[in-house]
């Protein structure tokens, strides 16, 4: 990241995370002359793996590619992205998936996703045997970084912390 926020090219976390608390504060540009994916888009993988989507989707549906969506996965409960330019919130309280001593899967990841302080996922259940694509992490026992997608929007970012629990 430059130092007056502005988005380079994918931001990854040096140090790796299992179950965790994370947050992000994130600004979307206006760009609108823009329409769908062209949106200010980027996003937020947990581990690596799980991308909640970030886009400019004020006054859209809400849809699972749009601000909040679990990308391919389930679609926000309801769309609390605000107007571009304004900064936003993503609080995500995630519990990774669970391996047995063979490796094989356990249970699958969980996932609780806060935007603007409003619950849009809870304790949605993510498919342990896949990930969003785009992500640097396969899906696995192993811990993940966080990961910043850069679509080549000008996505800026501040404030951004992930505590282990």
């Amino acid at each position: 990241m430059t130092g007056d926020g502005l988005l380079t090219p994918d931001i990854t976390s040096r140090q790796t995370f299992g179950s965790h608390h994370l947050h992000v504060e994130f600004r979307l540009p206006y760009q609108p002359e823009d329409h769908g994916q062209a949106r200010g888009n980027s996003g937020l993988y947990v581990q690596g793996r799980y991308e909640i989507q970030m886009l400019d989707s004020y006054g859209l549906k809400g849809r699972d590619n749009e601000c909040g969506g679990i990308y391919s996965v389930q679609a926000p409960a309801v769309n609390m992205c605000f107007p571009p330019l304004s900064w936003q919130t993503y609080d995500v309280e995630f519990t990774a998936a669970r391996y047995d001593g063979d490796g094989q899967l356990v249970e699958n990841p969980r996932i609780t996703v806060l935007h603007n302080g409003v619950m849009i996922h809870e304790d949605q259940e993510l498919p342990g045997d896949r990930v969003t694509p785009g992500g640097p992490s396969d899906a696995g026992p192993h811990p993940g970084p966080v990961f910043l997608q850069d679509h080549g929007n000008p996505v800026r970012y501040r404030n951004i912390w992930a505590v282990n629990k």
